[in-house]
């Protein structure tokens, strides 16, 4: 029903499921898929809206994903079902009723989503924007509105947060010589955090003309006023304030 209720069975998914195949050194595979609604979602309250993707994507030999488009879920699922490993799929409950163009090919029963592999969703060459989930339509969304004023942002979709496309990230700020990384989920020890410090560590990070900016949800329970509640969920003004400090604009 929601994955706020996996905490019931995290033993199961962190102590057996992720480390079955390592401790019987591969003898043993766990090719299990733990799916469901995950992020923030609307009027549910502080204990049904929160994103668990740093929570899984911290624990090795499980692999975790996140899609935002149809053809995201489509194929990463079956990817998922196909895989030998404990797959954790993280699906945004506010995106099950969003429609998307699917083309033939995404639709043919061969389609598959390469975990770890990530998606450039719009190429750019002023800023990267780096997302996962429904926060990918809102990077969309401001990249639309910027280059309006001139500001190309390279979008793109992560599809995976364990493991991580980091090499697909470090070329395109290569490219754009600035980064933004947006999420639903808190900031402290987050998706962004883990992305930030990556770049810094490899050698994308001579690359970058400014620091790299974080937007997040708030670093506080989901309040249950509406208005609060959209206060503490990233929105397209957010990302495109965070564009323009990067750029200093």
């Amino acid at each position: 029903m929601t994955f706020n209720f996996s905490m019931q069975a995290i033993d199961q998914v962190i102590n057996s499921a992720a480390k079955t195949s390592y401790m019987s050194s591969g003898m043993v595979s766990v090719p299990v898929v733990f799916r469901g609604p995950n992020g923030t979602s609307a009027g549910v309250g502080a204990q049904h809206s929160q994103c668990f993707a740093a929570w899984y994507g911290h624990c090795p030999g499980l692999k975790v994903v996140s899609p935002w488009s149809s053809e995201d879920a489509r194929g990463l699922l079956k990817s998922a079902i196909r895989d030998d490993n404990p797959v954790v799929m993280l699906e945004h409950e506010l995106m099950y009723g969003v429609p998307f163009e699917m083309s033939e090919e995404t639709q043919s029963k061969d389609f598959l989503v390469p975990i770890g592999k990530a998606k450039i969703e719009r190429p750019g060459t002023h800023v990267t924007l780096v997302s996962h989930s429904r926060p990918v339509g809102h990077c969309l969304e401001a990249a639309a509105v910027l280059a309006k004023e001139g500001v190309e942002c390279e979008v793109i979709n992560l599809r995976t947060i364990r493991p991580m496309d980091v090499e697909t990230i470090e070329a395109s700020i290569m490219k754009t010589n600035n980064l933004v990384t947006v999420e639903g989920g808190w900031p402290q020890f987050g998706v962004g955090a883990e992305i930030c410090a990556r770049i810094m560590e490899g050698p994308a990070f001579n690359y970058l003309d400014a620091p790299a900016v974080r937007v997040t949800g708030a670093d506080v329970p989901m309040p249950y006023a509406k208005i609060l509640e959209e206060n503490c969920i990233p929105q397209v003004k957010d990302i495109i304030f965070a564009v323009k400090k990067t750029l200093n604009i």
